[in-house]
């Protein structure tokens, strides 16, 4: 495999995507230059050759293998690599999107990034236009840019949307349709072939696939990092209790509580189905319960987005109520829709809450100068799974963090004994 230029792998960021496109671009090269120098300390050790004379070999073998005439840059130095495809992205009056590939990617591994909840004001047109775009631009953008990279000849097409659209329409319940599913075939008929997400809404969308593969990213480890350093994982200082804000999101807190071998509680809502809401306002719920214990303990909420955020305050203020001596929640797609931040702001004053933890997934610049507000990156795992993608290397402990998990735990545990004894 290329170890300096990977000539066939190739990034096109749609203009919503081009943030985090940018951040795993940065872990790309980093991983890349990390390969080559373990490659070339390996192999001039084994064989008994000097380094310079062997960088000069591996790049003789990388000229040889690209289907260019030859790499450009030195050929006795590393090579960083240049992964980004030049594009341009014209958004005309009415609202309709066209992509224009501008080199050519005939062959390639073309890796396809959009962050269809990104709703910042964006720069189009060469920065004649700065427009917020809704989930609905986002995704047109998306298609007709899968369909400039088919026709321009792409090998392979991979998807990297850290949040999947329409992904909450994903049951049949009435005369409704199937959006999550319906997108899954239109995305196989334009050609792509593997799908990169983070924490789908529901696990049955991978159903609606024939050809299609989805890697299913998950956000507990840099979700636990964080949350290691605003409480004591170890237990010794601070009690903790996993809570499950509804029966819906059980699985990924039982995760938690059984990756940081933490107590799991939950919280019920009993309704009455024979009441039919009209409004937000108005609720069929008759009583909430929690099925477990929080007094004077940190509860820790997890979940996989978060819209308007009314459930989840509601959820806070109802174990602050019950004597949780800090609430904190962790959300690995953070929409923040509405007035959803202004709603936190009030929330936080009042001292329901004490952090929320999200990750750069959902770009928001706003987010990250609030006080009671977290980010995490996530850009690192994206580009670990898409370098092992490209090379046909598993990808299967980057997909069970619980490994990974305990090893943080352990470190603190070694941390506290350290801090004891001195």
């Amino acid at each position: 495999m290329p170890y300096s230029e990977p000539t066939d792998l190739a990034v096109i960021a749609c203009p919503g995507g081009e943030s985090f496109a940018d951040a795993v671009i940065t872990h790309l090269k980093h991983n890349y230059k990390h390969r080559f120098t373990l490659k070339n300390d390996a192999i001039s050790k084994r064989y008994n050759l000097d380094k310079a004379e062997l960088i000069n070999k591996i790049n003789l073998t990388n000229d040889l293998e690209t289907s260019d005439l030859v790499i450009h840059g030195a050929v006795d130095k590393y090579r960083a690599p240049s992964f980004k495809v030049d594009a341009t992205f014209t958004y005309f009056a009415n609202g309709e999107f066209k992509t224009e590939i501008n080199e050519s990617i005939r062959g390639k591994d073309v890796f396809i990034f959009q962050d269809v909840e990104n709703h910042e004001e964006i720069s189009l047109n060469g920065g004649k236009n700065k427009l917020s775009l809704s989930v609905n631009d986002h995704l047109m953008c998306l298609l007709n840019t899968i369909d400039a990279v088919r026709q321009a000849g792409a090998a392979k097409i991979t998807l990297v949307v850290p949040v999947y659209p329409y992904s909450r329409q994903h049951k049949k319940k009435g005369r409704e349709g199937l959006t999550a599913a319906m997108l899954g075939h239109v995305y196989e008929m334009l050609g792509v072939s593997r799908i990169i997400t983070l924490d789908i809404h529901s696990r049955e969308i991978v159903n609606a696939f024939s050809t299609i593969n989805l890697e299913n990213l998950h956000a507990s480890y840099q979700i636990i990092r964080e949350l290691g350093k605003i409480v004591d994982l170890t237990g010794k200082t601070e009690d903790i209790v996993v809570v499950s804000p509804d029966t819906g999101a059980i699985d990924r807190n039982k995760f938690y509580a059984s990756g940081l071998k933490l107590p799991l509680a939950m919280i019920y809502k009993e309704r009455d189905y024979s009441v039919v809401t009209q409004n937000a306002k108005d609720t069929n719920i008759k009583s909430v319960k929690l099925l477990g214990d929080v007094k004077g303990k940190v509860a820790f909420l997890a979940d996989d987005m978060l819209g308007t955020g009314g459930t989840l305050l509601k959820a806070m203020s109802f174990l602050k109520e019950n004597g949780a001596t800090k609430v904190i929640a962790a959300i690995s797609l953070p929409f923040f829709t509405g007035n959803a931040t202004e709603l936190f702001d009030e929330a936080y004053k009042q001292g329901l809450f004490y952090r929320v933890i999200g990750t750069n997934a959902v770009y928001h610049e706003e987010l990250l100068n609030k006080e009671w507000y977290i980010s995490t990156d996530v850009s690192a795992l994206f580009a670990n799974v898409i370098t092992r993608i490209h090379h046909n290397q598993s990808i299967g402990d980057l997909l069970d963090n619980r490994n990974i998990i305990e090893k943080i735990i352990k470190a603190q545990q070694e941390s506290g004994e350290n801090a004891k004894s001195e």
